[in-house]
């Protein structure tokens, strides 16, 4: 495929402008680890949800769209859909605390929640753990991906890919830290945007789909297109919906859709000016991620059967395509092949853009991890400013180094998806009551990380697994496996919760004077506090969880609403789009009105 001026044109002043950013702020920057990481406390919500959505546009989320549509149908996207749950609970519970308690990292929480040795391991290790090993893995993934792209579309060698694209990406975040990965994702949104739009427009008319009208009615299509698996079929109904809703939301952390809120999440947070920029950050950030970004990409993968049927076919178009690189997640890059020149070098600078935002984003967050919660704790805790800002931007480089070894031997993303989601399962629901429970210590967190590791990874990599869970429906994920890891993990962390001594009385004490989280979670410690004549009560407010709660859930029909009306509106089914838009409406109104009772205004 040959670009033409045009295209490398725009593909020339995209990374003109991205280094010229980095550039600008790299002095600023460098000033301190608050700059650095945070950008000193600043930043508007608007600019955050803005930034948020730019990292979790990523070029390997276009291509597990394609492989879960491909494979599953629509319906299959609630495997991340339900997240928009843990979202929202971030957004209308957790938001305010995270800001609140002024931290420099999530991992920091640690010792403020926390106290002793037991505290101290878990931040260290965690650093590492998060930091650098889930850190290089989620890095990988999205580099995977920017190597299938530049070999369909640039018949690049997968090295050449990574240096390319890596080179530049690794400069602008060593120069510019925190406050130049989000100007960047400024830009790097409205070209992501406009790139996915743009080609789901066009892919769509293109004489081989014939519009979108044929496209519904295609043979290959028209058992894909269902928003909502079919109820009479109650295997899918169960695996594609109900556990995604009902268990998965909850019990699962995975990077970016952390319960209680978390990673590059909280680093936005702790980054916002004050607790409303933190949570309108959070809420714009869920509208965009949800109601606006999949369809374009959902669009791309239909009309790839139509194109592409199957794996085959994708081979036969591209048979310079490694056979371990093969996949239905290459359907996404290889309609893009079809681009008329202009909407190419566009769509082009889109990928780039989304790769660099979220690599961007990984390499800041993993790196004030090593900075703060590994390198000062446990290296150097009299470190200089100075000092922490070139480890930070060292540490940048190792990360991405790491990154792009790794995706070199990787195959497809839905592989890393399927590790992650299931690494994580049976810790969510600690990182949910953490705040609202005193009875959690370091000990339960530090059991279930351990707990569920070892189980997934005996399970996945063993004939134990094959042997308890063979799977019979070829539907990803095999729940059953998912559901047992949960059970027996959050079995052990409750155990180890009650066998292990509580958090001492002064940790407890200061954390909840702190935070003020409220609630029957921290009323044995308010009655101790209050017979030792403490007083650790220091706000008039009402507990805010259940109206938090409230707006969770008008929140989640309102996105949803949205996101589906969407759908029905670009399917032509003109009377549920109508329905939906008129649910999306009424609930957008009680949001209103529960949150005003809550807080006032957002903004």
């Amino acid at each position: 495929m040959e670009l033409s001026t045009l295209d490398y044109s725009f593909i020339i002043v995209f990374f003109s402008i991205v280094l010229a950013i980095g550039v600008i702020v790299s002095k600023k920057s460098g000033k301190n680890t608050t700059e650095f990481f945070l950008s000193g406390r600043t930043m508007p919500w608007w600019l955050l949800g803005l930034s948020m959505v730019a990292t979790t546009f990523s070029t390997d989320t276009p291509n597990l769209v394609t492989d879960i549509v491909r494979t599953n149908g629509v319906s299959g996207n609630w495997v991340w859909w339900a997240f928009l749950i843990t979202g929202l609970l971030t957004v209308f519970v957790y938001a305010k605390l995270w800001r609140k308690s002024n931290v420099n990292t999530d991992l920091e929480f640690y010792e403020l929640r926390y106290g002793g040795a037991a505290a101290s391991f878990l931040r260290k290790f965690r650093a590492i753990y998060l930091g650098v090993i889930f850190n290089v893995i989620t890095m990988s993934a999205v580099t995977l991906a920017a190597i299938k792209i530049g070999g369909i579309m640039l018949g690049l060698e997968p090295w050449q890919t990574v240096i390319s694209a890596g080179l530049i990406t690794v400069t602008f975040s060593a120069l510019g830290g925190f406050k130049g990965v989000v100007y960047t994702d400024f830009l790097l949104f409205f070209v992501a945007m406009s790139g996915a739009i743009g080609a789901a427009y066009y892919l769509v008319n293109i004489p081989e789909v014939g519009g979108i009208q044929a496209l519904m009615a295609n043979e290959n299509v028209i058992d894909k297109l269902s928003i909502l698996p079919d109820f009479s079929n109650k295997q899918a109904l169960i695996t594609l919906l109900v556990i995604p809703l009902a268990v998965q939301w909850w019990s699962s952390w995975y990077p970016g859709a952390e319960p209680g809120g978390g990673g590059y999440i909280a680093q936005r947070m702790l980054a916002a000016k004050n607790e409303n920029h933190a949570i309108g950050a959070t809420f714009f950030f869920n509208i965009m991620h949800y109601a606006l970004r999949p369809w374009p990409w959902i669009l791309v993968a239909l009309a790839s059967l139509v194109v592409y049927p199957d794996i085959a076919s994708i081979h036969e178009a591209f048979p310079m395509i490694a056979n371990d690189k093969l996949g239905n997640d290459l359907a996404y890059s290889a309609m893009l092949t079809k681009l008329p020149s202009g909407l190419l070098g566009l769509v082009l600078a889109s990928l780039i853009a989304a790769y660099m935002s979220t690599i961007s984003t990984q390499l800041n967050w993993g790196s004030s991890y090593i900075v703060y919660d590994f390198y000062k704790q446990q290296i150097n805790p009299h470190a200089s400013e100075k000092r922490l800002v070139a480890v930070g931007r060292i540490s940048t480089v190792i990360l991405m180094v790491f990154s792009a070894a790794l995706a070199l031997l990787l195959q497809n993303a839905l592989q890393l998806f399927e590790v992650l989601l299931v690494f994580g399962a049976g810790t969510g629901l600690i990182f949910i009551l953490r705040w609202f429970w005193w009875r959690i210590n370091a000990w339960s967190e530090i059991t279930a990380m351990f707990a569920s590791g070892i189980i997934s990874i005996v399970l996945k990599f063993t004939s134990v697994g094959a042997y308890l869970f063979a799977s019979e429906t070829g539907i990803f994920p095999d729940w059953s496996e998912y559901i047992f890891v949960v059970l027996l993990t959050t079995i052990i962390w409750m155990a180890a919760t009650f066998v292990t001594k509580p958090e001492t009385n002064d940790v407890l004490r200061s954390f909840y004077m702190k935070i003020q989280p409220g609630g029957p979670g921290w009323s044995k410690v308010v009655r101790e506090a209050e017979k030792d004549q403490q007083k650790i009560i220091t706000t008039d407010e009402k507990w805010s969880v259940p109206s938090g709660i409230a707006a969770m859930l008008m929140g989640c029909i309102l996105i949803y609403s949205c996101m589906f009306a969407t759908g029905y509106w670009i399917y032509g089914h003109t009377l549920k789009a109508s329905i939906l838009t008129g649910v999306a409406v009424i609930s957008g109104l009680l949001l209103a009105k529960v949150w005003n009772k809550m807080k006032g205004t957002i903004l």
